[in-house]
């Protein structure tokens, strides 16, 4: 039977069919049953999928202890990008080859970029996780803090189940649903799943070929453009229009070299490409041009210093040298940058869950009061700008 989209299975549903976030546990899964039989799945069939799934509190920890994201970037690089991991990442290029080769072919993703991946999110596949993946996606879902991900991830595992491709019982992987050596959730897996090593299954969990390639057509889907740089060091001179900086100011690479900014090594891309300037530790830091390509890494993660951080990599294996770290300002603790969130939301900025973690909200609202205030307008929170706000 084909199964109808759950988009138009819930425009011919009452809103009360749906399984609600909050509430009885058991109640929720009893509604998860009820929306996938109305979306054409068969009542044995669903009934042996959510047979055995529990309520983990664990991955709910998991989700908020995430404090890994609240360390600078050149802390968070140094925390993940160890000589080990280049020369792993490099070994393993080797190894594998002739599947790089057929993905550059194929899809136009560099190795280097698949290579940062499967390094941060498995640790080259030596790591995958061992949370029971459905669990993990039902406790989500059923908790309110971003139901609306982790629902649609449920019924994909369950078409997944029905190909048998994933076992309810026995498939583990990240606390937050995530399966294989680079880490996809089933929905991903449903549309980007590749056959790479032609054994006619599509195992990311035990084949490095199959994980690769289904890694780079999800790439690819999202948008990377074949041949096209991501990212790439640079340096900025003094006096420049530091209000031009962050990953949502782009302009053209000929802009930039006319404002003084000159790559470290090698050339900057054609002069009509667009990009952006990041300073993640202000501009007495590491500084880099990010090319369109960087912004699919945000269709991947959504943390703005892991996706620097795996891209910068991703440029490391294909041979750029260790940054410029610079002589950076001090930053702010964990508690002091919730404390500047809170000012900065009485203040009517937008910055998101006050998390102590500076994300993309919170520097486009310290680079508006650096501007007010007539700091340094490089998005890079200090003592000093809190001590004004």
């Amino acid at each position: 039977m084909r199964l109808l989209p759950l988009a138009l299975v819930a425009s011919l549903l009452p809103a009360t069919a749906f399984a609600q976030c909050g509430g009885s546990f058991s109640g929720f899964v009893k509604d998860l049953k009820k929306e996938a039989v109305a979306a054409g799945h068969s009542s044995a069939t669903t009934k042996a999928f959510f047979n055995s799934v529990k309520h983990d509190p664990k991955v709910l920890r998991a989700d908020r202890a995430q404090g890994v994201f609240q360390k600078p970037f050149i802390e968070f690089t140094r925390h993940l990008i160890s000589q080990n991991r280049v020369d792993r990442g490099r070994s393993m290029a080797k190894k594998h080859d002739a599947t790089f080769d057929r993905i550059e072919a194929t899809y136009g993703i560099n190795r280097g970029v698949l290579l940062a991946f499967w390094a941060f999110e498995t640790d080259y596949g030596s790591f995958q996780g061992d949370f029971n993946t459905l669990n993990s996606l039902v406790t989500l879902a059923h908790d309110c803090r971003r139901p609306e991900l982790f629902r649609t991830q449920i019924f994909a595992a369950l078409e997944l189940y029905e190909t048998g491709n994933f076992d309810p019982k026995r498939t583990t992987g990240a606390w937050a649903g995530e399966i294989g050596m680079v880490q996809m959730l089933p929905r991903d897996i449903l549309e980007n799943g590749v056959d790479g090593d032609g054994d006619g299954k599509v195992s990311l969990k035990t084949s490095p070929q199959d994980a690769l390639m289904s890694g780079a057509k999800m790439l690819s889907n999202l948008g990377w453009q074949p041949g096209q740089p991501w990212l790439q060091e640079v340096s900025i001179p003094k006096g420049l229009d530091l209000s031009r900086t962050g990953p949502s100011q782009k302009y053209s690479v000929s802009n930039w070299v006319d404002m003084g900014v000159k790559p470290r090594s090698g050339s900057l891309a054609s002069g009509s490409m667009q990009a952006s300037l990041l300073l993640p530790q202000g501009h007495k830091g590491p500084a880099f041009l990010a090319y369109p390509n960087f912004d699919v890494y945000f269709e991947w993660n959504q943390s703005f210093t892991y996706v620097l951080t795996a891209a910068y990599f991703a440029t490391r294996l294909e041979g750029a040298n260790v940054y410029n770290a610079g002589n950076a300002d001090q930053g702010l603790s964990g508690k002091q940058m919730k404390q500047l969130q809170q000012k900065l939301q009485a203040r009517g900025h937008d910055v998101g869950k006050v998390d102590g973690i500076l994300g993309s909200k919170t520097r486009i609202a310290v680079q508006a009061e650096q501007l007010r205030l007539g700091l340094p307008a490089d998005a890079w929170p200090t003592p000093a700008l809190l001590g004004k706000l």
